[in-house]
């Protein structure tokens, strides 16, 4: 890949964060990982989770006590595209769908198709949401 564009695409740490004790440093990711990672972040911070950017993230947790109506789809769709498009601009969004078989099980999967700016390179990522709380008892 070309130098211009993988300082493009960019790097930064790994989520959560990683250390390398060896090397004595933090793991770094770049590239599509990276977009990937980002995207992953973007989805599951909570608006109001970061103190310096209160307004980052895609806040879902609102919609467990919703019917998952046609129209609730359609509004956590938009959610999810207006939190991407503020958010990472190293992509276009092409399309969203949520699928909710598992909703009931606490669970939908949001799949994204996108296209990678700088490389005109389309990609998409099947991402697990789960919207009850995690316990392992």
């Amino acid at each position: 890949m070309d130098s211009s564009i993988a300082t493009y695409l960019g790097k930064g740490w790994d989520f959560p964060p990683t250390f390398l004790e060896k090397q004595g440093e933090v793991k770094i990711i770049s590239d599509i990982e990276d977009i990937e990672k980002s995207l992953h972040i973007i989805i599951t911070t909570r608006q109001g989770e970061r103190l310096m950017r209160p307004k980052f993230g895609c806040d879902l947790t609102d919609k467990i006590f919703e019917n998952l109506s046609a129209t609730q789809t359609t509004i956590m769709k938009n959610q999810i595209k207006e939190a991407i498009v503020l958010y990472e601009p190293r992509i276009e969004v092409l399309k969203i769908a949520l699928d909710t078989q598992n909703f009931l099980e606490g669970k939908f999967l949001i799949k994204i198709d996108y296209l990678i700016r700088a490389t005109n390179t389309r990609r998409n990522i099947v991402f697990p949401y789960y919207i009850t709380e995690a316990t392992d008892i």
